[in-house]
């Protein structure tokens, strides 16, 4: 009975208070540079004068890691002032969900990022008529929308397992594989379930970005040096996100997990890092969005 399992203890990063106090303060530092980065973001993205598709995607992608960090992070630092960071049934399975929800939708705007990419570099001409308004707003519709069933699909098999024994999460959030380890029940099924669903949605994506940096490297054959230069700039940062974001994503989600300590600190670049770095990444290459900043400072 799931009921009898009131609440989780999570485990974190390192057993050791003095090292404990100094994730406390680098952690904090990364969150806060997290939320006021995005936020910055988001801000200068929905101004009107930034109307091009990709600021529409960047202010949506700076809104979901603001979210996606915060599922996690905030519960993070302040396990490294306790002695145990309990969590209770109910928050356990919302922080699952929420994970996978703000995950999910992140890797299907970070797609659909790449997809807008691909047609401004490889069609400039039709780009305006390629890149609608209106498909924009359905691509980020299905991009929620996708996160919210794969995090429904990937959440409600594990909040109906029978949790009776140990209560140790051996992970900072809750997550599908450390949750399995706990049941009270055969969860080979769930856990080829979660495995086939974030697995293949983390590798799949990833593969369609990186044939959309084929393509664009393709079509770059005839360009001037100038040419090759701005299209690698752009597409060299957001390489880096996206192997930071989703060579650990698809380690850990790819196979059944054995080894959760290591998964738990590879998961500190897709919970923490990521979000972090891709408002750095994608606006200080930016001009416009440089000079809308700029104006903000003004005012």
């Amino acid at each position: 009975n799931s009921s009898s399992m009131k609440e989780f203890i999570l485990l974190s990063l390192s057993e050791n208070q003095g090292v404990q106090k100094i994730y406390f303060v680098v952690f904090l530092f990364f969150y806060t540079l997290t939320v006021a980065g995005n936020l910055i973001v988001l801000t200068v993205t929905s101004s009107r004068h930034l109307n091009s598709p990709m600021y529409f995607f960047l202010c949506h992608l700076s809104f979901v890691d603001i979210c996606y960090s915060s599922v996690t992070a905030p519960q993070m630092i302040s396990g490294f002032l306790v002695e145990n960071n309990t969590i209770s049934f109910a928050g356990c399975i919302g922080q699952l969900f929420g994970v996978h929800f703000f995950g999910c939708t992140e890797i299907f705007i970070l797609t659909a990022m790449a997809y807008d990419r691909c047609v401004a570099i490889c069609r400039p001409l039709h780009y305006p008529a390629l890149m609608s308004r209106r498909l924009c707003g359905r691509m980020v519709g299905v991009s929620w929308a996708g996160g919210f069933l794969h995090s429904t699909l990937q959440t409600l098999p594990i909040a109906l397992l029978p949790f009776c024994g140990p209560n140790r999460v051996a992970h900072y959030f809750c997550d599908v594989h450390p949750l399995l380890h706990l049941a009270c029940a055969d969860t080979r099924a769930e856990g080829l379930a979660a495995v086939a669903n974030s697995g293949v949605i983390s590798l799949s994506c990833f593969l369609i970005l990186l044939t959309s940096y084929v393509v664009i490297l393709v079509s770059l054959r005839g360009q001037t040096l100038a040419g090759w230069h701005k299209a690698l700039s752009t597409c060299g940062s957001h390489i880096t996100v996206v192997i930071l974001f989703f060579g650990p994503t698809t380690f850990v989600y790819i196979r059944p997990s054995s080894d959760l300590s290591r998964d738990r600190s590879v998961a500190v670049f897709y919970t923490l890092i990521t979000p972090m770095l891709n408002p750095l990444i994608y606006t200080l290459q930016n001009g416009e969005v440089k000079a809308a900043m700029r104006k903000l400072c003004r005012r």
